[in-house]
């Protein structure tokens, strides 16, 4: 569904409500057409901007969600406001329900070993008649062989979900959907990252008041240090200078 976009450092993240993305997602799984949506926090649009095959990615997913108060504070600076912060951690705990109020069926793929059959224990605990069809744990490890990928792509289509939640982390879950789109017999595809083991009980969110002042970021941090610190102490602060550069140039009328 085509909806307005900001361009952060190249990437057209879209400025949309909560409320707005869950109609368009149901429109659009009733009309039977097929959609990819990325969770682009800071890290991914760096990652967007150092490889040419993601940036392609992401110039042609459907959705791209503002995930991250640095993301949506840079829209702002630069003039033109995202609506809404959505992050993954947003997204899954409304996505369970959304899909039992609409008859929609679902499909977990990815965290480690054990995550997403605790979360579909969770959710169908929480919420009855949830139609969670199937769950699949790939091996860890950058690149799958084609035997693993297509024992993944067999799985989903057996059993043929309208929503598949990919938990790989950003950018590989989104490189991984838009190579095997085409294949899945799915019609949303989400790139969820690592909301899996949040929503199902097993790490806990931020507080609210640290999620709305910005705070998350080193509420995460204190719980795992050790994969966040790249994240947020090696490429996060690469991202103000640049988003400095892209206003400047842009006012200054150079490319």
């Amino acid at each position: 569904m085509k909806h307005h976009k900001v361009d952060i450092l190249g990437t057209p993240v879209s400025s949309l409500t909560m409320d707005e993305l869950f109609s368009d997602w149901e429109t659009m799984i009733q009309m039977g057409e097929k959609a990819q949506v990325c969770i682009t926090p800071v890290n991914s649009i760096l990652a967007a901007r150092a490889t040419a095959r993601v940036q392609e990615i992401y110039q042609h997913a459907d959705y791209l969600l503002c995930d991250g108060v640095p993301v949506k504070w840079a829209s702002k600076f630069l003039g033109n406001p995202i609506k809404e912060r959505i992050t993954g951690l947003d997204v899954l705990p409304r996505i369970f329900p959304f899909a039992v109020s609409k008859n929609f069926s679902i499909f977990l793929l990815g965290a480690s070993p054990g995550v997403a059959e605790t979360l579909k224990a969770v959710m169908e605990a929480k919420h009855p008649g949830v139609k969670i069809v199937g769950t699949f744990v790939p091996p860890f490890r950058a690149v799958f062989s084609d035997e693993e990928n297509e024992e993944m792509i067999e799985a989903i289509n057996a059993v043929k979900p309208d929503i598949l939640l990919v938990s790989l982390t950003a950018p590989k879950q989104d490189i991984w959907i838009a190579e095997n789109l085409v294949k899945l017999d799915t019609r949303l595809a989400i790139g969820i990252g690592g909301a899996f083991e949040v929503a199902a009980g097993m790490i806990q969110r931020a507080p609210l008041w640290m999620q709305k002042s910005g705070l998350e970021w080193f509420y995460r941090f204190l719980q795992e240090p050790k994969r966040m610190f790249r994240r947020y102490f090696v490429e996060a602060p690469i991202f103000i200078p640049l988003i400095l550069k892209q206003r400047f140039s842009k006012r200054s009328g150079r490319p």
